[in-house]
């Protein structure tokens, strides 16, 4: 197999979460496991229950738990792990796991959503909260 990569070729991302306010962690529903909810006790040296109560909080209707949120000033709520003046994530070396894998191909879909809506109002800094 003379012409087989031995390894695959990594997807090129074609957005930048460096210019984004944080629309996906703006999202009401984030769903943690509790392989997560380990890493994020293990990245405050708290033990499970503890950093379960801390940070999720369960759905029953979805019986599943998702993280908590907090107030925002741009967006009506952000996960709560959130830093709101930066507009990064706090934990993202210990992120859940669907954050992890977000957006799972090299477009994001916010971000072209935040280019197009730059762009057509003429203003960098632009928000479009819809």
């Amino acid at each position: 197999m003379p012409n087989a990569k031995p390894f695959p070729i990594p997807v090129r991302a074609k957005y930048s979460c460096l210019k984004c306010p944080g629309y996906c962690c703006s999202y009401p529903e984030i769903e943690v496991t509790p392989r997560d909810i380990e890493r994020l006790g293990r990245h405050f040296g708290l033990e499970y229950r503890e950093a379960e109560e801390r940070f999720t909080k369960y759905d029953p209707a979805e019986k599943v738990r998702l993280l908590r949120h907090r107030k925002d000033r741009v967006f009506e709520s952000t996960c709560m792990l959130f830093d709101q003046e930066k507009r990064r994530c706090t934990v993202y070396e210990s992120r859940p796991a669907v954050c992890r894998e977000y957006p799972d191909n090299p477009r994001c879909g916010y971000y072209e959503f935040l280019k197009f809506e730059r762009a057509h109002q003429d203003d960098p800094d632009f928000v479009a909260l819809t």
